[in-house]
């Protein structure tokens, strides 16, 4: 992938955008990419920048580890960290900030991930994981639950029974038991997740991104609706997408029998 510019001088990230493709690093290698106060504030901050100046946004990690949880020293003294406020206020904006991305978002798992790691992870569109990584819900070790998002992904990507099970005993799952249970997308070989990661992000920023946001909203929304409500919305969205030049090119280009270059509007 070519290299692109430098969109901001972040501390604990950098977030580079090229071809379309922006690819956030979690920077702080010698912590195993902990999150601390400033990493979620700069994620934030990233995320809502790359999502108005590409068309995918790629989430990994800089070191052997994608991210290892919540930094408990960041505060100077975890036990007297307020997790409810830091949850409320430096992780929600984070996840939200993800998950209402108006463009795909790919979180490329190139380690661990444990913790609010994993479930950082699990807010992205698709995840991408190297075959050696694995998520731990590392949580009830300290006496706390699954937070930054966890309790809600985890049973509807892999069922309640499963979600119990990675919670309660705070086991790692393998890339391959993630993909094989539904929690990601695919389990890559290690020597080709770079290549495999890059591919799928290209495929994305190429593709018709106005769908591809109605796609997000038609999937997370169908979470919360009963199907007379999702069917009618998806005939709103659909509404939406059939007015759009990438749609009249991608009918074009079938009955022309050649690859569609969309424009993404």
């Amino acid at each position: 992938m070519q290299r692109g510019r430098d969109v901001k001088d972040y501390q604990t990230i950098t977030l580079d955008i090229a071809d379309e493709i922006a690819v956030l690093r979690l920077d702080r290698p010698d912590k195993m990419n902990a999150l601390n106060t400033q990493m979620r504030a700069e994620i934030t901050d990233a995320v809502g920048a790359a999502g108005q100046g590409a068309r995918v946004v790629v989430m990994t990690g800089n070191g052997k580890c994608f991210c290892s949880g919540q930094d408990l020293s960041d505060s100077g003294n975890a036990a007297n960290l307020d997790l409810e406020r830091v949850l409320r206020d430096e992780y929600v904006p984070m996840l939200r900030a993800i998950t209402d991305c108006p463009v795909p978002t790919i979180c490329a798992v190139n380690g661990p991930a444990a913790g609010a790691g994993a479930n950082l992870a699990l807010a992205a569109d698709v995840v991408i994981a190297a075959e050696s990584a694995y998520f731990l819900q590392a949580f009830t070790r300290i006496g706390l639950i699954p937070d930054a998002g966890g309790t809600y992904w985890m049973p509807r990507q892999m069922g309640t029974a499963k979600a119990m099970g990675a919670a309660l005993f705070a086991e790692p799952i393998s890339a391959h038991q993630a993909s094989d249970w539904g929690m990601i997308w695919e389990a890559v070989a290690d020597d080709a997740f770079e290549d495999r990661w890059q591919a799928r992000a290209a495929h994305l920023a190429q593709g018709p991104t106005m769908a591809y946001a109605q796609v997000k909203k038609a999937i997370r929304g169908s979470w919360e609706n009963t199907l007379e409500t999702q069917l009618d919305l998806e005939a709103k969205l659909q509404g939406t997408c059939g007015a759009t030049r990438d749609f009249k090119e991608g009918v074009v280009a079938f009955l022309e029998k050649r690859s569609p270059q969309y424009e993404g509007r």
